[in-house]
């Protein structure tokens, strides 16, 4: 048991964890800095990050010694929990900013669909893992759509607009992946448009509405729907190439940036720390998305691969979202920055899917 345990320590990728590790510090810094221009009663955040950032740790190294492939065999249990969990938040979970989407446990919040994305990607992984060696049809197709589909519409009902859109997106990948004919994906195109259009007579919120409207013209009403936006071009701008310094930001400081320290942290970034330090921290991305890459022609069976890109894809499409939200290039759809962001759920359930990735790498370098 030992000696399988130094095996698993030595075949670690170290690096993907010092990535890793150096992204959270970062948004601990960046958490305390906002929280020191709030008053000192909201170090309570920080403090709160800190302890998440601790469980999600030991969560990672869990995880990672616990064998991915037996998770795989109980992907249809955990498919059917997310389904039970996310029709729960319905029925009993609080409202935060007009989303119905989180359980309100001893003074933390627990929002269930951020490890739903972690769930989908397990689910879609052994699904496709399952049809290497066989045609993939359209019944296949459809199967998948069914079963990210009704997780889509439960994350829409809240109404999560972004978290659906992270689920879509994380299906589209996994398709893509898996090498189906391309006649389906005009099928994939027609769904989008029909559950857009639904979705926007009868479920988006007047302010939803206005987010994609401020997508188009974030300039239009910068005093009303599209102050954020604006407010955060601002803080990019003014950062120059070294920034202000922490806790010197005067948009973050002087309360201007709203939700500086969750959709809006990466223009405190580039506010106090400037180019170098967006540079910086697009760097630990492009490590960690790097060391993927390049584990993948190692891996030995279709799971671990569907996994690999399954994970780094999210971190990745939900980076790009947040940052473009930051510049105005994208909708405000409140979507945290990955591993810096403050937010218990995104932060735990991101470290154990890194966790699992783990578990992978260390098993395709290993055999027994």
């Amino acid at each position: 048991m030992f000696n399988r345990f130094k095996l698993y320590l030595k075949n670690f990728d170290w690096i993907i964890l010092a990535a890793v590790m150096l992204l959270v510090v970062f948004g601990l810094v960046e958490i305390y800095s906002v929280a020191l221009g709030q008053g000192s009663v909201n170090l309570l955040n920080f403090q709160k990050q800190l302890l998440f950032a601790g469980v999600g740790f030991c969560g990672l190294f869990l995880f990672s010694f616990f064998d991915a492939y037996f998770l795989k065999s109980l992907n249809r249990y955990f498919y059917a929990l997310a389904v039970i969990i996310l029709t729960a938040v319905l029925l009993f979970g609080s409202t935060v900013r007009g989303t119905k989407g989180w359980f309100s446990l001893a003074g933390f919040n627990l929002q269930p669909v951020e490890f739903v994305k972690l769930v989908l990607i397990l689910f879609l992984a052994s699904f496709f893992s399952g049809l290497a060696t066989k045609v993939k049809t359209a019944r296949h197709f459809f199967l998948s759509l069914l079963g990210a589909g009704l997780l889509i519409a439960l994350a829409l009902w809240q109404p999560d607009f972004g978290s659906a859109m992270i689920l879509g997106a994380i299906w589209l990948l996994m398709i893509i992946i898996a090498g189906f004919n391309r006649k389906y994906y005009l099928a994939v195109g027609i769904s989008v448009l029909m559950i857009f259009a639904v979705s926007w007579l009868f479920l988006f919120k007047d302010y939803q509405k206005e987010r994609v409207m401020n997508f188009f013209n974030p300039g239009a009403n910068a005093q009303e729907s599209g102050y954020n936006i604006s407010q955060a071009i601002i803080a990019v701008g003014a950062g120059g190439l070294t920034g202000k310094g922490v806790g010197f930001g005067s948009q973050s400081q002087l309360k201007f940036l709203p939700e500086a320290q969750t959709d809006f942290i990466f223009a405190v970034i580039a506010e106090e720390l400037g180019f170098f330090g967006v540079l910086l921290i697009l760097t630990f991305y492009g490590i960690l998305f790097y060391r993927c890459w390049r584990i993948l022609p190692q891996v030995k069976n279709d799971f671990g691969i569907y996994f690999l890109i399954g994970g780094a894809g999210l971190i990745f499409i939900q980076m790009f979202i947040n940052i473009g939200m930051n510049l105005g290039i994208m909708p405000v759809v409140g979507l945290p920055l990955p591993f810096v962001s403050y937010g218990g759920s995104s932060l735990v359930s991101l470290l154990i899917l890194v966790g699992i990735m783990e578990n992978i790498i260390i098993k395709s370098k290993i055999s027994f």
